[in-house]
């Protein structure tokens, strides 16, 4: 399976953006789809994850209530809806999937990563 995350960019502190992972290849027997993202300097660090059938999300401290992640079945698309961003969400994010685990914020239980989308956020 290929993943090819897009829709990163420069926005405003408090604007809105919509990252976009498209799944090519194999795209069933999953369990669960994830986002991480990894700042400069920085150790790649859990985002959002949500279960196969959408049965369970989890999301980190630092983004719930502001990001959501949702996939597209059909386009076999999956989603990080992320609102209301600040400079601290500035981050090269990755999707990724796992065959297993289901919504599980561990990093080393996904086998399957997109490359980064740049974010930044920035006045």
């Amino acid at each position: 399976v290929q993943l090819q995350a897009s829709g990163g960019g420069l926005v405003q502190p408090g604007d809105s953006l919509t990252l976009s992972c498209l799944a090519s290849g194999r795209t069933s027997g999953f369990a669960g789809m994830a986002w991480f993202r990894q700042a400069p300097g920085k150790e790649r660090e859990f985002v959002a994850a949500r279960s196969w059938s959408g049965l369970s999300q989890y999301y980190s401290d630092s983004v719930r209530g502001r990001f959501v992640i949702s996939r597209d079945e059909a386009n076999n698309m999956v989603y990080l809806q992320m609102n209301n961003l600040n400079a601290d969400d500035t981050a090269a994010y990755y999707c990724a999937l796992n065959t297993g685990a289901g919504s599980s914020w561990y990093r080393s239980t996904y086998a399957y990563w997109g490359q980064g989308t740049q974010v930044t956020v920035s006045s």
